[in-house]
């Protein structure tokens, strides 16, 4: 981190700072004394480090930071790819592994429907079941989903057909149903800088899948799994589900690059969501396999029998036999560059 102070500032006043910068954070201060201004350069951990504070000082012109601001997550200091284990290792995700597809219904609605579309997505060749068991949702006049009793029929479909499942979270007063059934637990696009539930989710081992925010940064985002980590939680898969943008056409805007940079920024595995990305059923073969090529390491699809009749998010939902299509095409892809699905 670099400081760069106006010549009015007195030594005095700079060798407090300096003495608070050591003191209390631990890091080692180079002075730079220049004609014009006088730069600190900070080395070690600056993560505790605010920088609007600095900038309250009125003799600080500007704060510049070197390093990012994560730790945990950054491929700096874990050079190696993270694989996170679910279910036992019955699925595997991240690394040069199999890449994961997901698939189910935006909202469980019966215990029937979890078991039409469970056997659908295992004989398409998914790795895991999806369902929104507590839906969020814009209208509270909209669907909420079965609560307790939806994630009962997921359990089932998973005893039947022997997919782990993936479900939303949504208040942390549901972990400890959620730990106990829930293989892969969702932190939605709404609460993706739900500090208390991110730290809350650190005291678990349950993996996550952290969806990013309707409209955050990539740099938001990767804090946002740096608070899960930083509460000893290391098994987070990020999420893109596309973010808001002025573009009316799809539902989203679904951000491919992030791939690559998050895979370059960090460690940890990144699983698409071309079905809230897009938000129409004839987007999603697309850009899925565009997320394979571009070197995903899952998808997250919507899968409906009936989307017509769909408690939720039907226009966006596949149908299983177009479903099962997308994943004979996306093998082929994969197998193009070194992976399987």
């Amino acid at each position: 981190m670099i400081i760069t102070l106006k010549k009015e500032m007195s030594k005095a006043e700079m060798d407090t700072m300096i003495h608070e910068l050591e003191s209390v954070n631990s890091v080692a201060v180079t002075v730079i004394p220049g004609e014009t201004f006088n730069v600190l350069g900070l080395v070690g951990d600056t993560t505790k480090i605010d920088e609007k504070h600095l900038r309250a000082n009125k003799f600080v012109e500007n704060v510049t930071r070197i390093a990012a601001p994560y730790k945990k997550a950054n491929r700096m200091f874990h050079p190696e790819d993270t694989v996170v284990s679910i279910a036992g290792g019955r699925v595997k995700i991240g690394g040069h592994e199999k890449i994961a597809i997901m698939g189910g219904p935006c909202s469980v609605e019966s215990h029937e429907q979890m078991m039409i579309i469970g056997e659908a997505v295992r004989n398409a060749g998914a790795s895991m079941l999806r369902g929104g068991a507590y839906k969020p949702r814009t209208s509270p006049y909209a669907f909420q989903g079965m609560a307790t009793e939806g994630i009962k029929c997921m359990t089932d479909a998973r005893e039947c057909f022997g997919l782990p499942i993936v479900s939303e979270l949504m208040s942390a007063d549901k972990i400890d149903e959620f730990v106990e059934n829930v293989d892969l637990i969702q932190v939605g696009a709404r609460n993706m800088q739900n500090f208390e539930l991110l730290k809350a989710l650190g005291r678990i081992k349950t993996p996550i899948l952290l969806k990013r925010g309707l409209a955050n940064t990539i740099e938001e985002w990767i804090m946002a799994a740096e608070y899960i980590m930083a509460g000893g939680n290391s098994n987070v898969i990020f999420c893109e589900r596309g973010i808001r943008t002025f573009e009316k056409y799809t539902r989203n805007t679904l951000d491919l690059s992030v791939i690559p940079i998050i895979k370059q920024k960090t460690h940890l595995p990144i699983v698409i969501d071309p079905s809230h990305g897009t938000g129409y059923w004839e987007y999603v073969e697309s850009m899925s396999l565009a997320a394979i090529a571009a070197g995903a390491d899952g998808l997250i699809i919507e899968v409906h029998h009936d989307p017509e009749r769909a408690a939720s998010d039907g226009t966006q939902s596949l149908k299983p036999k177009r479903f099962a299509e997308v994943i004979e095409r996306g093998r082929q892809i994969a197998q193009v560059i070194g992976r399987d699905i």
